[in-house]
């Protein structure tokens, strides 16, 4: 990928540094600089199709950041809400309730 299309993404290297460089690279340059940008799916419907995918997988620690990145990225709470409160009937329901408590924690923090 040329410099130009590169996003700026640089999660992996806050979160990892020189520590892990492989899982910067593939965190900042592969999925968000290739696979989030790929024009078949809307930011949007990435974020949703993420937090599904966590949730059911019962993944907090990552829901914190891409609950908040799907409300960057155009997902209101409400849908959020919902969307946590139909999976908790595909995925879950603690799985849900882990996720939704994640979401209440993100939303307070913004009020």
């Amino acid at each position: 990928m040329s410099d130009e299309q590169n996003t700026g993404w640089t999660g992996g290297q806050r979160a990892f540094g020189d520590f892990a460089p492989g899982m910067v690279h593939y965190t900042d340059r592969v999925l968000f600089d290739e696979v989030w940008e790929r024009p078949d799916l809307s930011k949007r419907d990435r974020s949703l199709i993420t937090v599904a995918a966590l949730t059911a997988m019962a993944k907090t620690d990552q829901l914190h950041f891409h609950l908040g990145f799907a409300r960057q990225n155009g997902v209101t709470d409400d849908e959020l809400k919902e969307a946590l409160l139909h999976l908790a009937f595909y995925s879950g329901w603690p799985n849900a309730m882990g996720a939704t408590t994640v979401l209440k924690n993100i939303v307070e923090n913004d009020e």
